[in-house]
């Protein structure tokens, strides 16, 4: 087995080659830095006889959302059903990079038995440039984040190393700390709520039984966001943007909510993932995988580094709001009745992020009753910090540490 630690990433990193990431050491070690007075305590696994490759778990593909850009002013506002559909602010379109997972072990070395998952992105011949940049920067940011002073977080995922192979695939190797992500959580909740009405059963035998299962729940969810908002909050403190996030986003070690005790909300895909240190932004960064970050920031008027530095962490709270909104309703309705889109929709274009008319349109549906009931824990205030990460204004936009620390995020009151 090779084990190859990166001599430095520097604070002013570059990969001139993203397409050889680690096929051997002295690949690895062609990135290009410009510093090396600091000490980092990454090592990856470069070989690829250092593992052995398991059976196919599934594809996906990326979601291009380009976030609103401002709404009309309008005084009077009425709102009917007919407008859930409408997208007014958005282009939404498929990305054409398709990533394969697979699962693994690490077979040689003091590591020997790990479980991986592997995260492959196609060559140039069926991605293009765009999946090695992605794939580069994927490999940069977590070699980045795992070679800090300050250990490890136990709320991103760890990658363990990778290979390139003959045909130019890029083979991410993940520790496999759980195969379900917060997406499969909420299709499976929202899938049981919908069977036990199909069938005409009543949810809960008892009146106790029912509180005791909502209130698992609601734990649940809030311990999940818990996680996922401390690992954004780490990437932070460590000059980075995640620029992903959403529920495929987040790995679970468990989907049980009576195990709530031992979930481990992790973060994975941090292929968008933007340098926001002063002396990159400084540089005018100029990849194509962060173009629509500094476009939205110029709109917005962020134009100094200071400016778009605050603007590009307002963008990732902006995107966990959206998270929380969907794990405010999804988990808790039944399936189909709403899903990701359909509600930033509703939010974005329909109430234009005003909250308070979201509920009280929301209040009117029975069927949403028991994801209102959840924001409107401890006096309203789910709604007072769903609104707080989507105020139209970047700058009054919590920052993480802040999100942690709000009243509902402690849940004194479960």
């Amino acid at each position: 087995m090779l084990l190859t630690p990166p001599d430095c990433f520097s604070t002013r990193l570059r990969i001139h080659r993203p397409t050889l990431l680690f096929s051997t050491a002295s690949s690895f070690n062609s990135l290009s830095r410009t510093r090396t007075s600091r000490f980092c305590k990454a090592t990856l696994i470069t070989n690829s006889d250092s593992f052995e490759v398991g059976r196919l778990i599934g594809s996906y593909g990326f979601m291009n959302v380009t976030s609103y850009s401002g709404f009309p002013s309008a005084a009077d506002v009425e709102y009917s059903s007919g407008d859930m559909g409408q997208l007014r602010v958005q282009d939404v379109g498929e990305g054409s990079v398709k990533i394969r997972l697979y699962e693994g072990r690490v077979s040689q070395g003091p590591f020997r038995g790990t479980s991986v998952v592997f995260k492959v992105y196609p060559g140039q011949r069926a991605g293009g440039n765009e999946a090695d940049m992605m794939a580069a920067n994927e490999l940069n940011a977590h070699s980045f984040l795992q070679s800090s002073s300050k250990g490890l977080c136990q709320n991103l995922l760890i990658l363990l190393g990778g290979f390139e192979t003959k045909t130019g695939e890029q083979w991410l190797a993940f520790r496999n700390d759980g195969k379900y992500s917060a997406a499969d959580y909420t299709k499976y909740t929202s899938e049981k709520v919908s069977k036990k009405r199909a069938l005409g059963e009543p949810m809960y035998w008892n009146r106790f039984e029912e509180e005791e299962a909502i209130k698992r729940r609601r734990n649940f969810v809030i311990k999940l966001f818990q996680g996922a908002m401390k690992g954004l909050a780490y990437m932070h403190e460590h000059e980075r943007l995640h620029q992903s996030l959403g529920p495929s986003s987040i790995v679970l070690n468990t989907i049980t909510e009576r195990e709530a005790v031992y979930l481990i909300p992790r973060l994975r895909d941090l292929a968008f993932s933007v340098d926001i240190r002063y002396s990159y932004l400084e540089e005018a960064p100029g990849s194509s995988l962060s173009e629509g970050l500094w476009r939205r920031a110029s709109a917005a008027g962020a134009f100094s580094p200071m400016e778009k530095r605050a603007f590009g962490i307002a963008d990732d709270i902006y995107e966990a709001g959206l998270l929380f909104a969907y794990l405010a309703f999804v988990p808790f309705c039944e399936s189909g009745l709403i899903d990701s889109l359909s509600l930033q929709r509703l939010l974005e274009s329909t109430f234009q992020l005003d909250i308070e008319a979201t509920r009280e349109y929301c209040l009117a549906d029975d069927r949403l009753s028991n994801a209102v009931k959840f924001l409107d824990l401890g006096d309203g205030a789910g709604w007072e910090l769903l609104q707080a990460m989507l105020n139209p204004d970047f700058r009054r936009r919590p920052i993480a540490e802040a999100v942690l620390n709000h009243p509902f995020m402690t849940a004194d009151f479960l």
